[in-house]
């Protein structure tokens, strides 16, 4: 009796979670899309009635055909396991292996790279516009605030990155009823001015976008770059999936989040059509002035909050890049024990911290960072849309005609978004471009240098039948070695050493080799694969997912548990520590050489990537020149 209300409390605690944390970033966008559309230096608008109604509606639409009918409708359906964001969506693509495929596939992939390396642009940006966006309100308390404004931004972002180890549960259990008061305020604030100017739903009827372009010839295009704004954060929505789960990001946008963004957006059409000076501040100008100070303050908890959608989403897309070898080793925590998905990246956290800092020093308000705000989400949702295509017809087996039929008018409204953001980038928005180029040229730069060192490491290795076959007459020692190596039925170069300079073999011998699966978990039935090379001597390959932390020893506790006979308490781990140097060897150019060189010595430790007790391991070291 007592489990159906304890499901609902769970789902109701994710729904608020999801508010907390998935929807901060859309759901600030009411501080500074619309007056932005307005009053963005290159495409100055004027305030009347026929620009107004268009605005509104663009912004209806673009809420309407991005988030509700695009990512919720369509896909976050697209999951791998439950685990979202454009990581996840490509290696569905990768999975693919037919004969013909496989070219087509690589350039989607490539593609994929770039877009994640675009949200780390994004992630960067977004916390820095949100919270100066939000603090800028103190000027319309007193102008003599302005001074300010970028310390106590700094601050506020110093305590949100602070905060982000205690993980993304507990931060959005914190966040959630801030956001549920933040999405009422919303809500409140754009009544009071509807019900004032009703006519302002006439914009719902989308023939308000064609007058808006014949009226507006010069600008109506390039303003698209700022009306973007009201969907940033929709990408994030799909990054986080694996935080929360697909079904309480539906509830929570339908409910909640689109009501209360709709009838801001209204509302602010609404006092434009009444107050066209109103532009100035625009959002802060829907409250009384009595309610400005908590207004800003609430604003600003709201904005500090609207960073977590994106930091979140750089966790999760970090920890996928990690385990498919695009990203070195670095350390990645759980901080749940229910949601997998629920993760902090120290060193990702304080980069992206340094990264914020730096800019809301060097941007000073949030207008003059809009220019850089859009062109990395303009391209990471056309990538997603392309690459969405593929898993439509070949995973989930549409005709093209029904794929195209889907994907051909989202892509069309994202390419025209993404030419609006164009001229943006003179003006900042070259400063998203060149983080996703630095992290492309350091995705493609690990990957390729990890499969030149694999192929050199490769060159001398030997079967295991071969090498036990040449030591025969070994001495067996009490206990349990395991020999970590990747290289299924190769001898790992520290067994060799330990027959030939010790001549000894342990009493069991596991030979073990770590895979990372296409998928974000495993279930621990499929956990282990075991093969009896020879009396007291395993093959093992251990899968996980590219969502899980690898724990060598708890998955090796299942091996006793399925019959294997040793003793995890005496056990002995046998790990290779390549020494890679830059050499003459063909293969990468030098600059790249040096760089995954740079990398590699920066690459977490094995021990600590696979939980290993680091008093029983023993490292054999090689040299390696790529």
């Amino acid at each position: 009796m007592s489990a159906a209300p304890h499901a609902v409390a769970k789902k109701g605690t994710l729904v608020v979670g999801a508010l907390g944390v998935v929807y901060g970033d859309i759901g600030t966008s009411p501080l500074y899309a619309l007056e932005e559309a307005f009053t963005e230096e290159a495409h100055a608008l004027g305030v009347d009635r026929i620009n107004v109604f268009g605005i509104c509606s663009l912004a209806f639409w673009s809420l309407v055909i991005i988030i509700s009918i695009k990512y919720l409708m369509f896909v976050m359906r697209a999951d791998n396991n439950g685990e979202g964001g454009i990581l996840a969506l490509t290696s569905l693509v990768m999975k693919r292996r037919e004969p013909g495929q496989v070219a087509r596939a690589g350039v989607l992939v490539g593609l994929g790279i770039f877009g994640t390396a675009l949200l780390y642009g994004d992630g960067i940006i977004t916390p820095s516009i949100s919270v100066l966006a939000a603090v800028g309100g103190l000027e319309k308390v007193s102008p003599g605030l302005g001074d300010w404004v970028v310390p106590i931004a700094i601050v506020i972002l110093v305590g949100l990155f602070a905060v982000q180890r205690r993980g993304t549960g507990a931060v959005g259990r914190v966040f959630g009823p801030i956001m549920i008061l933040w999405f009422a305020v919303l809500a409140l604030l754009g009544l009071t001015q509807l019900v004032r100017q009703p006519e302002i739903l006439e914009s719902v009827n989308p023939i308000w976008v064609l007058r808006y372009f014949q009226h507006e010839t010069k600008f109506a295009f390039l303003a698209l770059g700022s009306i973007f704004l009201v969907v940033t954060g929709g990408e994030a929505l799909y990054a986080d999936m694996g935080h929360f789960g697909r079904h309480p990001i539906v509830r929570g946008w339908y409910f909640v989040v689109f009501p209360a963004l709709v009838l801001n957006y209204w509302g602010q059409g609404a006092l434009l059509l009444r107050d066209p000076e109103a532009i100035d501040g625009m959002f802060f100008n829907l409250a009384p002035k009595a309610l400005l100070l908590p207004l800003v303050l609430l604003a600003t908890m709201a904005t500090i909050i609207a960073s977590q959608a994106l930091i979140s989403g750089v966790f999760s897309l970090t920890a996928q890049a990690v385990q498919l070898d695009y990203l070195p080793r670095i350390r990645i925590d759980h901080t749940s024990k229910d949601h997998a998905g629920q993760i902090y990246v120290p060193l990702v956290n304080w980069l992206l911290a340094a990264a914020c800092i730096g800019l809301v020093v060097g941007f000073q308000t949030s207008s003059n960072l809009a220019a850089a705000y859009g062109i990395a989400v303009t391209m990471t949702m056309a990538i997603t849309t392309l690459i969405f295509f593929r898993v439509c017809t070949d995973r989930w087996r549409w005709s093209r005609a029904k794929a195209f039929a889907v994907c051909g008018p989202m892509f069309v409204v994202e390419l025209g978004f993404l030419g609006a953001n164009i001229p943006k980038i003179p003006h900042g928005g070259w400063l998203a471009l060149a983080v996703a180029i630095i992290l492309m040229v350091q995705m493609q730069t690990w990957r390729r240098g990890r499969q030149l060192v694999a192929a050199r490491i490769q060159r001398g290795e030997r079967p295991i039948s071969e090498v036990l076959d040449q030591h025969t007459g070994v001495t067996r020692v009490a206990g349990t070695g395991v020999f970590l190596f990747k290289d299924r039925g190769k001898a790992p170069p520290a067994l060799v050493n330990n027959l030939e300079h010790n001549k000894v073999l342990h009493r069991t011998t596991l030979i073990v080799a770590i895979e990372t699966a296409e998928e974000p978990r495993v279930p621990a039935e499929q956990r282990a694969e075991v093969v009896r090379v020879e009396p007291g001597v395993f093959q093992v390959v251990l899968r996980h997912g590219f969502m899980e932390e690898p724990d060598v020893p708890a998955a090796l506790a299942g091996l006793e548990v399925r019959g294997l006979e040793f003793d995890l308490d005496d056990v002995t781990y046998f790990i290779g520590r390549e020494s890679i140097f830059s050499g003459k060897a063909p293969g990468m150019h030098p600059a790249f050489e040096h760089l995954f060189v740079w990398l590699n010595r920066g690459a977490d430790s094995a021990v600590r990537f696979f939980n290993l007790p680091p008093e029983r391991v023993f490292e054999v070291g090689s040299r390696v020149e790529i």
